[in-house]
């Protein structure tokens, strides 16, 4: 069986230790089951919707909130398929975000608010205000190199099985980006697991860190915190520092 298989055998298992424990891993796990039928219901609303008003992404993280919102409302004694039970979520998730704001406003400012996450937390223990104007130049290129890889895990396509369009027309250009993708591919496979998956359930699925939190069993700053952690690591190996600076 390949690792979608495994998961599925165990998936009665996994409501049972959520529904006894409220395991965190069983949460996640049963999340990354269904999470191709979440993407199968945002890929369904959005060839529905006339004139391209909404991306996919955006879509994509309304179907990941519903489908958080039905594992936890989920009881599986009283014998529904749970993809029955969720189906009505999910679309329900997406169709009332965008009926209560106006659809440009509602995903611009889910936008918003995940990059003022991002930033908050790539800023955590940095000087602000009066004395932010002192901050080195050491720090800002570390902030600009923190975003221009969570832009490179947005935009690369490492963890969707679908074709990333290239950033590049330039060809030499393009041989250099896969070059950078590749070496960020291989430094991902070294972070712990944990913050593989904090970065995989941010950039690609779209979660808030108050989502990620509630999905893994862990406090908003600590996703915050762990979210740091490991753009620092992948900044520290694909840019060292001392090799960077002698090059400005």
């Amino acid at each position: 069986m390949n690792a979608a298989e495994v998961l599925a055998s165990r998936e009665p298992a996994l409501w049972a230790d959520l529904r006894r424990d409220g395991a965190p891993a069983a949460r996640e796990a049963l999340f990354d089951l269904h999470l191709p039928f979440a993407r199968k219901i945002a890929r369904q609303q959005f060839h529905d919707r006339p004139g391209g008003d909404i991306e996919f992404g955006d879509l994509l993280q309304l179907a990941c909130a519903g489908l958080l919102e039905a594992i936890d409302r989920f009881d599986p004694a009283r014998g529904a398929m749970f993809q029955s039970f969720a189906e009505r979520r999910i679309s329900g998730a997406i169709l009332n975000s965008i009926s209560h704001f106006s659809e440009y406003r509602e995903q611009k400012a889910f936008q918003r608010r995940i990059k003022r996450e991002r930033m908050g937390s790539l800023n955590a223990g940095r000087a602000t205000g009066r004395a932010a104007k002192a901050r080195s130049r050491s720090d800002l290129t570390e902030l600009a190199i923190g975003l221009a890889i969570g832009f490179m895990l947005e935009g690369t396509g490492l963890y969707h099985d679908d074709t990333a369009p290239q950033p590049w027309n330039n060809p030499y250009d393009t041989v250099a980006w896969n070059q950078t993708v590749t070496r960020l591919a291989n430094e991902l496979a070294l972070l712990g697991e944990r913050e593989r998956r904090i970065l995989q359930h941010h950039y690609v699925e779209g979660l808030t860190f108050g989502m990620i939190a509630a999905l893994i069993g862990l406090s908003k700053a600590r996703v915050s915190q762990l979210h740091q952690a490991a753009l620092a690591t992948l900044r520290e190996r694909l840019f060292p520092r001392q090799k960077f600076y002698l090059k400005i």
